[in-house]
Order: C-alpha cells, then sequence, then structure tokens
C-alpha cells in the first residue's frame, strides 16, 4: 500500500521552518561546546574497532564515587529483603565469569584489569544485568533462568555490559545532556525562543537525537564485549542464539528502532555475525592455551 504524505498549513509549514534553523543553530552551539572543551577516546580499538571519540565533560571519578554509592545501596536493600545472592550456583558461574573477562579488560585499557570489579546477584523475575562504572556488576536470577542461558550466553551479556563501563557511557551521556542543555539554554536566549519552542527543541532531543547515541552506545558494547568473551575462551557465536532468545521472550510490538534506546535484535545478530570472522580466531587462540 502506497503511503499518502500530508503537508501541513502554509502557517504551519512557517512555523517548523523556523523551528528547523533554530534547532540547527543550537545543535552548531552543542558543536561549538565540544569544540571548546575537546574529545577524547576512553578505550583503544582492540580487534573490533573501540576508540570513536567521546565527549567528556565530567571526571571519572565523580561518576564511579555516585555509582559506588548506588551499588552500596541496592545491596543493602537487596540483603535486608533477602534477595542478595540467595543462588549459590548462578553465583559461582557469574563470578567465574567475571574474572575470566577481567583480565582481557586491558586490551582496551590499560587500567581496567585493576578497578575493584565486585559481581553480585539479585533474586527477581526481571531479565536484567548492569555494570556500573568502576565495574561494579550486577545479574539479576530472571536473566539466566528465564532464558536458560549458558556460560558462553552469560558471557555474551557480562561483557556487553562491562564494555558499558570500559568505555564510560554513563559519563558521556551525562556529559551529552549538559551539552545540550547549555545549548538550548543559550539558543532560547540568543535566538529568542519562546517557552514552548524550548520545550519542543528539548523532546526532538531527547526523543532522537539521545536515543540515537543510547543505541550507538549499545552497537559498542556488544562489539567490545564480544571481543573480550572470545579472548577469555567462550564461544562469540553464543551471541546469535542469545539474542534470538532475547527476542523470543519479549511481548508486545517494539518501537520502531529509530525510536528505541537499543538496536533491533536482529539487527545486533547481523552485527554479531559480521563481527564472527574477527573474533573466532581470539576464541580459538584461547581455547588451545
Amino acid at each position: 500500500m502506497s503511503a499518502i504524505r500530508m503537508k501541513p498549513p502554509a502557517a504551519s509549514r512557517t512555523r517548523l521552518t523556523g523551528l528547523g534553523a533554530r534547532l540547527t543553530a543550537t545543535a552548531c552551539c552543542v558543536a561549538a561546546l565540544a569544540v571548546l572543551v575537546g574529545c577524547e577516546s576512553t578505550t583503544t580499538r582492540g580487534a573490533v574497532g573501540g576508540d570513536r571519540k567521546q565527549l567528556l565533560l565530567v571526571s571519572s571519578a565523580e561518576l564511579e564515587q555516585v555509582a559506588a554509592q548506588g551499588y552500596l545501596k541496592l545491596k543493602t536493600e537487596a540483603t535486608t529483603a533477602g534477595t542478595l545472592n540467595q543462588d549459590p550456583a548462578l553465583l559461582r558461574r557469574v563470578t567465574t565469569i567475571a574474572n575470566r573477562l577481567t583480565p582481557h579488560t586491558g586490551v582496551f585499557r590499560a587500567d581496567a584489569p585493576g578497578w575493584k570489579w565486585e559481581t553480585n546477584v539479585i533474586t527477581s523475575d526481571q531479565v536484567n544485568a548492569f555494570c556500573m562504572p568502576g565495574g561494579k556488576i550486577m545479574v539479576y536470577t530472571g536473566l539466566a533462568q528465564q532464558l536458560k542461558l549458558t556460560d558462553d550466553e552469560l558471557a555474551v551479556v557480562m561483557g556487553h555490559e562491562m564494555a558499558h563501563a570500559l568505555r564510560e557511557h554513563s559519563r558521556e551521556q551525562v556529559s551529552q545532556a549538559m551539552a545540550a542543555q547549555t545549548a538550548i539554554g543559550v539558543g532560547s536566549a540568543v535566538l529568542g525562543l519562546g517557552q514552548a519552542s524550548t520545550e519542543i527543541a528539548g523532546t526532538v532531543y531527547e526523543s532522537l537525537i539521545a536515543t540515537r547515541f543510547s543505541r550507538n552506545d549499545e552497537t559498542e558494547s556488544d562489539r567490545i564485549g564480544l571481543e573480550l568473551m572470545a579472548r577469555a575462551g567462550y564461544d562469540p557465536r553464543a551471541g546469535v542464539s542469545l539474542w534470538q532468545k532475547m527476542g523470543g521472550a519479549k511481548s508486545g510490538s517494539a518501537p520502531p528502532e529509530f525510536l528505541s534506546s537499543h538496536p533491533a535484535d536482529d539487527r545486533r545478530v547481523q552485527t554479531i555475525q559480521g563481527l564472527l570472522p574477527t573474533v573466532m580466531p581470539l576464541y580459538q587462540a584461547a581455547t588451545k592455551r
């Protein structure tokens, strides 16, 4: 069925055109700020490529302090609720995986093997896991149990989450938000945007630009995590089966990929399949040691 394209009324087109020009100017403010503060990469390339330049306006120490406090609070609450590390078998599995992955983080940044890495398990139906800045890992039992994950598939997830910490994606996203807020505020004052237009500009940023950053982060973590697990002797082909399981476990309709904070599962499978020729030799070399 062919799509019918409708034009807005002339007055609306004028307002949209004016807003577009103002948003472009605001984007220029963001770009100018990035030039002023400079960009750097938190990691080196590795085999899969992981040295994209990043906007970093806050220090690692600030984010790691906040993360450590949040992680401690989460553990304390889970201990009180009787849900922290109540599955000894899963705790042994994820701790073993983390211990095998951690030495290989040095491929991407020399300081990472010396971080105060920590791994814990929370009993919950949530299909979830994360790694906070500084290497604080949490795995939820629902992830392993509901999807019936193998150790290789768990290594895909944990490598991916550790990659977020290595790339300091939280620090980058905070910096991007700071830059955007500053630029939108400056743009509003300099360009004479009214309150409504300012809110629209912020909404556009949140719904399109910010989610694009997040999808980029997810793809980077897929790539780096796959290399970490391969170097640790876990089969990277498990990345394909993992995301197939993830796709099968979802209920309801997902939002369009361009408005989603995560790449579509089939896109992730394609990315992993494209990387297998690069990471399989690393896995094969690890299994021969």
